[in-house]
């Protein structure tokens, strides 16, 4: 994967020194506790222990409105602001597509990167007929109300997207016929599949691991790049014909107004957290898996994400 670089030394150490002149502050877009708080608190602390930054990192929580509140002081009141990082995750990409902050758009920020991720997964119950993706695709091609997903999310959200995705690689376009249970969480909707209530589960592969290693499921496929570590013999959709990437991945984002030199700054020192290995061991500790795109690449992704999910949720209804 590409990893944009500081590629002018002098900027980089101008930067360096503005920067360092002030203690960078990294907004979580949500109460102390779960995935953003998270992410400012472990990538800040593993900046300052690697020394890609001079002074620790200081952590601002800043709930509201699904991460819609830190998103508008950043883009309204933050705008040029050098020293400022932001944790993200695919929930962000999801809720801008399907403009849930107020008229906001993804392009009123800079994506910097994502370094970890919790892989999505395709799950079905251990004595399913199923035994690969293709199987179960090919099941709804031929008859769409024969198989129901659950997830944790509601209908629209990203777990109701995941099938939906990989439907459409397979050439699958009337995706409104898809059926989809939305309930509580993912635990609830692993029951469901479990108990026979659904032929699927859609969700993320924390939330299956134990179902797994007690051998009540199967997983016909994970939603990344490359097979899972710890978890090798579970393919990918992408081996498997379909070219989807689906994981809740773990970011950050900072202002529009920012220059250039600035991005690759905090892309580079990105990077750097994303080699340390005190970084490969918060995500062992935390269930996550290696995701890195950082820079250019990173924005590339999200650019398209975007897209792609703004373009489903018309399909299935869930915005006009």
């Amino acid at each position: 994967m590409k990893i944009i670089k500081s590629t002018a030394v002098g900027a980089v150490l101008s930067i360096g020194m503005l920067t360092s002149a002030l203690a960078a502050e990294c907004i979580a877009p949500a109460n102390p506790g779960g995935g953003w708080d998270f992410t400012c608190r472990q990538i800040g602390k593993i900046m300052y222990e690697i020394k890609a930054v001079d002074s620790p990192i200081q952590v601002t929580n800043m709930a509201g409105a699904g991460g819609g509140l830190a998103y508008s002081t950043v883009v309204n009141e933050r705008n040029t602001d050098p020293d400022l990082i932001i944790a993200a995750s695919s929930a962000t990409t999801t809720r801008l597509a399907q403009n849930a902050y107020g008229g906001a758009t993804a392009d009123q920020v800079r994506f910097v990167g994502a370094i970890g991720a919790d892989p999505g997964v395709i799950v079905v119950s251990a004595d399913s007929k199923f035994q690969s993706l293709n199987d179960l695709v090919d099941a709804i091609k031929a008859d769409p109300g024969s198989v129901a997903f659950a997830g944790g999310s509601a209908v629209g959200g990203f777990d109701h997207l995941k099938p939906l995705m990989i439907l459409q690689r397979a050439g699958f376009t009337d995706i409104t016929k898809v059926k989809y249970i939305g309930v509580d969480g993912g635990a609830d909707a692993i029951t469901q599949t479990i108990g026979g209530f659904t032929q699927a589960m859609t969700g993320d592969m924390s939330e299956i691991v134990g179902f797994l290693k007690s051998g009540e499921v199967r997983v016909l496929a994970v939603l990344t790049e490359e097979r899972v570590p710890g978890f090798e013999d579970i393919p990918t959709a992408k081996e498997q014909g379909f070219d989807v990437v689906a994981v809740n991945w773990r970011g950050l984002y900072i202002p529009k107004g920012v220059s250039d030199e600035v991005f690759d700054t905090w892309a580079d020192r990105l990077a750097q957290v994303a080699a340390s290995d005190q970084w490969k061991q918060a995500m062992v500790d935390n269930g996550l898996a290696p995701f890195t795109k950082v820079g250019g690449d990173f924005q590339s992704y999200v650019d398209g994400l975007v897209a792609e999910v703004k373009q489903l949720s018309k399909d299935i209804g869930v915005i006009q």
